[in-house]
C-alpha cells in the first residue's frame, strides 16, 4: 500500500512528507519512494505560534486548521508529483500541528481532564486525493489512560529491535524523546518518554534574537561560540521534577517555551552563551533520560547499547559533540542504516501508524504512553 505520513512537529519548521509502500507490519516491509520538506511561511509559523499553548480567537484557529490542511495537501502533491508517483496514493497519514498537549490531567469544570489538540484539517487532503485520511491519533490513547504520547516508538519497535543488542532510539525535534528496546524483546517490549527540550529553545532564542530573520543555529555553529550558564542548566536540571519523574512522562512547548526562552534572556549574557546554554540543556538532559531509565531498563551500562538518533537536532554538529561528552563510550550514530533518512524518521511513522489504523491494529504501546491497553488509534476522513 502507497501511503504518505505527515508531520509538522513542534520546531515549527515546517511540513515534512514520507511516500512509503509498506507491504507489511509485523515484520516491517518497506519501500521509501519519496521525501519532501517545506519549509513554513514566516506569517503561517507566526500564526501558529499565536494559538499555542496561549489565549487565541476562534476564528484564528478555525481558519489556520483549514489553511494547514490544504497546506498539508500541497506539499503531498509536490511530493507526489516531483518523483512521478501520480495518482498511486491510497492512503494518508496526518499527526496534524500540535497547538496544545497536557498529557496528565488537571481538574476542569469539576472533573480531572487531560487534552491534546492537533489541527490540519483532513477533509482538505481526501477531497483532493480521494483516498483515506487518518489523522488525529493521540486523543484515542488519552482516553484509554494514556498521555497520547510518544506515538512513535511504534515504529521504534518495529524497526530497531535486535535480538543481541539493546538499543536506544532518539529523535531531537523541538522536544526530545527515546524509545529504549532491550536485546531479544517482544513487540511492544520498551520504555519510552520525553526527555525535555531538543531544538525548541535554541530556535525561539535565534528567532527572537534575528526577528524571525533566522529561524535555528546551523550547525550550533554561534553556540560553539559561547560559554554555557552551567548554573542555569543545573538548576533546571535538579529544580524541576520532570526530570526525576518515572516514565511514562510527555513534554511541550508549555515548559520549554517562551517562559524558558525568556528566563535565559534574563541573564544578559549574549546569544552565543545563551546557545550554548541551550544545547548543553538538551544534551545533558537526554543523557539524565538516557542513564537514569533508559540503561536500567535495558540492564546495561553505557558501552552496552546503541544509540540511533534522528530528526533535525542530528545536524547541529555541536550539539552531537555534547551528547558524546555527556554520554562517553556510547556507539552514536544516525537512523540511515534502517531506512530511515533522520529528517523523515516521523514521517514514516505516521505512515506506518495510518497503515496499522485501516488494518484494524492497534497504534500505540501501553508501556510507552501509560494507557491502559492498546487501541487502534486515529480518525478516519472519507
Amino acid at each position: 500500500m502507497i501511503v504518505a505520513g505527515i508531520m509538522s512537529g513542534t520546531s515549527l519548521d515546517g511540513i515534512d512528507v514520507a511516500i512509503v509502500d509498506i507491504a507489511q507490519l509485523s515484520p516491517f516491509r518497506f519501500t521509501l519512494l519519496a521525501t519532501h520538506a517545506e519549509p513554513y511561511a514566516a506569517e503561517v509559523r507566526e500564526a501558529i505560534l499565536g494559538v499555542s499553548d496561549c489565549q487565541a480567537h476562534t476564528a484564528d484557529l478555525t481558519r489556520l486548521h483549514v489553511l494547514l490542511g490544504e497546506l498539508y495537501a500541497d506539499a503531498v502533491e509536490r511530493a507526489l508529483s516531483a518523483n512521478g508517483l501520480g495518482s498511486r496514493l491510497e492512503l494518508i497519514g496526518c499527526h496534524g500541528q500540535t497547538i496544545f498537549h497536557q498529557g496528565d490531567t488537571r481538574p476542569y469544570l469539576g472533573r480531572p481532564i487531560a487534552g491534546t489538540l492537533q489541527i490540519g484539517e483532513p477533509s482538505a487532503m481526501a477531497e483532493r486525493f480521494g483516498v483515506p485520511v487518518v489523522s488525529d491519533f493521540r486523543p484515542r490513547d488519552m482516553a484509554a489512560g494514556g498521555k497520547g504520547a510518544p506515538l512513535v516508538p511504534f515504529l521504534d519497535s518495529l524497526v530497531f529491535g535486535d535480538a543481541h543488542t539493546p538499543r536506544i532510539a532518539l529523535n531531537i525535534g523541538g522536544i526530545a524523546n527515546l524509545t529504549a528496546i532491550p536485546a531479544g524483546g517482544k513487540p511492544g517490549e520498551l520504555i519510552a518518554f520525553d526527555t525535555g527540550p531538543g531544538n525548541m529553545v535554541m530556535d525561539s532564542l535565534v528567532r527572537r534574537a534575528t526577528g524571525g530573520r533566522e529561524t535555528f543555529d546551523a550547525d550550533g555553529a554561534r553556540g560553539r561560540l559561547g560559554r554555557p550558564i552551567e548554573d542555569f542548566v543545573r538548576m533546571e536540571l535538579e529544580e524541576n521534577p520532570y526530570y526525576a519523574a518515572t516514565p511514562p512522562k510527555t513534554a511541550g512547548r508549555e515548559q520549554y517555551g517562551d517562559a524558558m526562552v525568556s528566563a535565559l534572556e534574563s541573564t544578559g549574557r549574549p546569544l552565543e552563551d545563551l546557545l550554548a546554554t541551550a544545547a548543553l540543556m538538551t544534551a545533558r538532559s537526554i543523557a539524565v533520560g538516557v542513564t537514569r531509565f533508559a540503561l536500567p531498563y535495558l540492564r546495561t551500562e553505557l558501552p552496552g547499547a546503541e544509540l540511533f538518533v534522528a530528526g533535525g537536532g542530528r545536524h547541529n554538529g555541536f550539539l552531537m559533540d555534547l551528547l558524546a561528552g555527556e554520554l562517553p563510550g556510547l556507539r552514536i550514530e544516525g537512523t540511515e542504516r534502517f531506512q530511515l533518512p533522520i529528517d523523515f524518521k516521523e514521517a514514516i511513522a505516521f505512515a506506518a501508524l495510518a497503515y496499522a489504523t485501516i488494518a484494524g491494529q492497534p497504534g500505540n504501546v501501553p508501556s510507552a504512553t501509560g494507557a491502559r491497553h492498546a487501541a487502534v488509534l486515529g480518525k478516519v476522513t472519507r
